[in-house]
């Protein structure tokens, strides 16, 4: 008897976990299903402006998504921050704009987005040159960590959502670095989408090396072109910077770097020139 018990357990538990990807997919349909909360709505207008200047379906796949991210992810105030709806509806309508029209899993590796009132310390150990450890601490609008956590300065988090054309978005910038950490260590190659037919890795790695030697090059002479400097410490930062630009600067991405916002254009299958 006990055996047939035993047996019936494992039964039921290979089940569950094998239909698990069924049940998840029909439960976010459920999600998108419901209506966008008119409060929700509200929010979006008065904060996030650059959701208005959107085609009218990509609108709609938005706010679809954003109801899914909500639904699934896990916000944490920390620093005293108690976290609110507006804060979910802002961070999620940032984040959500570097998955739509493309297969996803809604950032399947993120489990919890912390967020901080303001810019937050970190400490830092570096070796400089001579081989002696250094202790730095830095205060940082942003960060994103392979364990399955985003961190964000609700302050920066706000100014980048209400700028919509000034190319510093800390949402999407910290949200790339989570597309390009699904294959490992971010390292400014994220793995395309599945059936994608037609990014090409030398291509991206040809434009993508050209474009960040530039940027170098413009940091050490002390040039404020297109992108902020920031991204030319590796290329995991170049990528989140251009995505920012992309986004937010489209039009000016386009006619100054036309090879890399085409690969950009390719990789998150839309198109922010013509919005």
């Amino acid at each position: 008897m006990a055996f047939y018990l035993f047996c019936g357990v494992a039964l039921v538990l290979v089940l569950g976990l094998s239909g698990h990807p069924y049940w998840q997919s029909w439960q976010r349909s459920r999600v998108r299903a419901s209506a966008f909360p008119a409060a929700w709505r509200k929010i979006l207008q008065r904060r996030v402006p650059l959701v208005r200047s959107l085609p009218v379906d990509l609108q709609l796949q938005l706010k679809k998504h954003m109801q899914v991210f909500i639904a699934e992810k896990s916000f944490l105030g920390c620093g005293g921050l108690q976290i609110t709806e507006e804060m979910r509806v802002v961070i999620a309508a940032q984040a959500c704009l570097l998955i739509l029209n493309r297969a996803t899993d809604y950032f399947g590796k993120v489990r919890q987005i912390l967020v901080y009132p303001g810019p937050f310390v970190v400490s830092r150990t570096t070796i400089d040159g001579a081989g002696v450890q250094q202790d730095n601490r830095q205060a940082l609008s942003g960060e994103s960590w392979s364990q399955g956590q985003v961190i964000l300065s609700w302050q920066d988090t706000l100014e980048g959502a209400v700028v919509a054309d000034d190319g510093r978005n800390v949402v999407i910038h910290e949200f790339a670095h989570q597309l390009d950490q699904e294959n490992g260590v971010a390292r400014g190659a994220p793995p395309p989408t599945l059936g994608d037919t037609v990014h090409n890795a030398q291509r991206w790695s040809e434009v993508f090396r050209s474009a960040y030697a530039q940027l170098q090059a413009e940091a050490r002479q002390g040039m404020q072109g297109l992108f902020n400097h920031y991204g030319a410490q590796d290329p995991a930062e170049f990528f989140a910077v251009v995505s920012e630009v992309f986004f937010e600067q489209g039009r000016e991405l386009a006619l100054q770097y036309p090879a890399l916002y085409g690969e950009l254009r390719g990789y998150y299958k839309v198109d922010p020139a013509g919005w």
